[in-house]
């Protein structure tokens, strides 16, 4: 019989145990919040076979359970949007002596920049049960130190949109940062909200107050209460949310669902139009993917006045770019910049380091490996495009030609992608940070034919990721200091000698021989095929007009000369005296055809008769399928075009 009252006694405090816990999880998981709705007698032998349950196999994690500390919650105003500011509210009732630091981002993951979100903290309280304010006192640029923090019920603050608010140096990226008008708000998590240090890990949830009116695109999860939950802060960081009056479409590619949420401020686009334009690359990347690493995925556009980028996270990615009328090359434009930001599906959700994992957003700390992150999510974008059929050769070939022309004509030749990696937070290295994207692609491509040429054609960096990728996930992290040595374990000792030069120094890129490999000619500068206008008079503005400052040798015989001052084209009149007046008359003159040139001359109107010449022009930085192949550079090249 004691035994027995023994027993009741641990099962009946199981169950209260289990109701708490019920409770307590209900928001994160809405489909318990249906087991309090169900009838008593149905709940309670609900809540018995989960105390048999866990009686008998688990009652140490259903204890675990119920200590679990309550989420955080985030309450956001957004119906009050005076002062261009987020009124925010934190509701935390656990605050120890290690949690009395309020920390604010100091930089956030894929950003590459020092933000100091506590710049923009307009007003910062902490409150007690009662509504008495704690002393607090900012102690550095995002940190705000609170007195007594056990007695803590909620912290209250404005901050301000980074949008519209002025800064003198460190300007917050804009696809980056926060928005906040009267039909819409752009709200990136790291820029409104932070955490109590020590409570970086903990799950919070994101309660946003808006017009009833307001679509929410975002790739966290609501729960029934109507908040948006996440695992911890890392993962609100990762997850940006577009409120306002926005559009809708979706999709399913390899079984994830593909969600595109767009603001544009005249409404002139329509997220069912950008699906359109997006679909073939989104086909595209599934076949050179083989499978996507994520199950649901949001696009949100935010289309206004400014064409800033665009940040890429691991199930969604956000993007701020000027709103221009829906035409096929907008299309293009948008999908060719959603092509890279969608690759980052796999980096770094599925290939990152320990920097990334266990994110610091107390001081900026750089990655040397933006070569994997940036570099081969740049070449991927557009090598998926090729072998998916949405780019011809000929404008895969074009793509590399400028990035060669911005590599060589924008950057400091002296650095390294790893030393851009290494200095990217410094003032010298965010002058260089945009060089990832054109010679971090650059020596991707590279590293792709290599390895295919080592292989045999049967194996490059598409199949190199995508075992990197079942290696690691988004839960194993690589070691940021070994992770050369792993790839080079991957694949081929030669493999070494290729990161030492093209990444870890700046060794001049072998494109020439490297694309020859795959019998494609490339030419760094050369004469072109075919022959072209030449107006061959060189002009300049002065007080008396538009005067002939020099011309070719072959024209001299036409009567030219020095200081002529150019009146008409044809007795057209020139409307200006800058020189585009003069080459917009006769730019699109034929080669060979000729024409009248009024000049005045010593106090005299003079007409010229004047050829347009032809000459053949000088192109730099050629790439081009060569017609003489060997075979082997065309079986190589076929390999190349392929998803192996």
């Amino acid at each position: 019989m004691e035994k027995r009252a023994r027993m009741l006694s641990a099962n009946a405090i199981l169950q209260m145990v289990l109701v708490q816990a019920l409770a307590r999880t209900a928001p994160q998981f809405p489909f318990l919040t249906s087991i309090f709705a169900l009838s008593m007698n149905v709940r309670r032998c609900f809540l018995l076979f989960v105390v048999l349950y866990c009686t008998v196999f688990n009652t140490a994690s259903l204890l675990a359970l119920v200590n679990k500390p309550e989420p955080l919650l985030y309450e956001i105003n957004l119906n009050d949007r005076s002062d261009d500011t987020f009124k925010v509210r934190l509701t935390v009732r656990d605050l120890k002596a290690e949690n009395a630091v309020y920390q604010f981002a100091a930089t956030a993951p894929g950003t590459y920049q020092v933000m100091d979100i506590g710049r923009f903290v307009r007003k910062f309280q902490a409150l007690d049960q009662s509504g008495k304010e704690i002393p607090t006192k900012q102690i550095s640029t995002n940190q705000w130190r609170i007195s007594k923090p056990e007695k803590v019920a909620e912290i209250r603050y404005a901050i301000a949109e980074t949008f519209d608010t002025p800064v003198t140096r460190d300007e917050i990226y804009r696809m980056c940062g926060s928005s906040l008008e009267n039909d819409h708000a752009l709200f990136n998590p790291h820029t409104a909200i932070g955490f109590p240090t020590g409570m970086q890990s903990r799950p919070l949830r994101l309660l946003f107050q808006h017009p009833k009116e307001w679509s929410i695109g975002t790739p966290l999860e609501q729960d029934s209460a109507g908040a948006f939950f996440a695992k911890n802060y890392d993962f609100a960081v990762d997850s940006p949310i577009l409120l306002g009056n926005i559009t809708k479409a979706a999709t399913t590619v390899r079984g994830a669902q593909i969600e595109i949420y767009t603001y544009s401020v005249s409404g002139a686009i329509k997220s069912e139009q950008l699906l359109g334009a997006m679909s073939k690359m989104l086909t595209a990347a599934g076949e050179f993917l083989v499978e996507l690493p994520v199950k649901r995925y949001a696009f949100l556009f935010h289309l206004e006045d400014v064409s800033a980028g665009a940040w890429e996270h691991s199930y969604s990615s956000g993007y701020v770019l000027e709103e221009r009328p829906y035409s096929e090359e907008y299309g293009q434009y948008i999908t060719d910049i959603a092509a890279h930001e969608f690759f980052h599906i796999v980096t770094p959700l599925n290939i990152h380091s320990e920097l990334i994992e266990k994110f610091n957003f107390v001081k900026p700390t750089a990655s040397e490996h933006l070569w994997l992150y940036e570099g081969t999510t740049e070449w991927a974008s557009h090598a998926m495009q090729l072998r998916g059929g949405l780019k011809s050769l000929p404008q895969y070939c074009a793509d590399l030609s400028n990035k060669v022309l911005v590599d060589n004509s924008y950057f400091d030749k002296e650095y390294s992608l790893s030393k851009l990696s290494l200095t990217c937070f410094s003032d010298s290295g965010q002058k260089q940070y945009s060089n990832i994207y054109y010679r971090g692609a650059l020596v991707a491509g590279l590293l792709d034919i290599r390895l295919l040429e080592l292989s045999d054609g049967k194996r490059g960096l598409r199949e190199l990721v995508r075992q990197l990728a079942t290696l690691y996930g988004p839960n194993k992290s690589f070691s940021e200091k070994e992770f050369f040595q792993t790839v080079v374990k991957l694949t081929y000792p030669e493999i070494a000698d290729f990161i030492e030069l093209y990444i870890k120094k700046a060794t001049p890129l072998p494109l020439k021989d490297y694309y020859a490999k795959i019998g494609i000619n490339y030419h760094e500068k050369r004469l072109s095929d075919t022959l072209s206008a030449d107006i061959g008079i060189r002009t300049r503005a002065e007080n008396a007009g538009l005067v002939v400052y020099d011309f070719r040798e072959n024209l001299a015989n036409t009567g030219l000369r020095f200081g002529d001052v150019i009146l008409a084209v044809n007795r057209q009149r020139l409307t200006s005296k800058e020189s585009r007046a003069f080459l917009a008359m006769v730019s699109k003159m034929a080669a060979g055809s000729t024409y009248t040139l009024t000049v005045f001359r010593d106090g005299n109107e003079v007409e010229l008769s004047v050829p347009i010449l032809s000459q053949q022009k000088e192109q730099q930085y050629v790439f081009e399928v060569s017609p003489n192949a060997y075979r082997r550079q065309v079986m190589l090249r076929e390999a190349w075009l392929k998803n192996l």
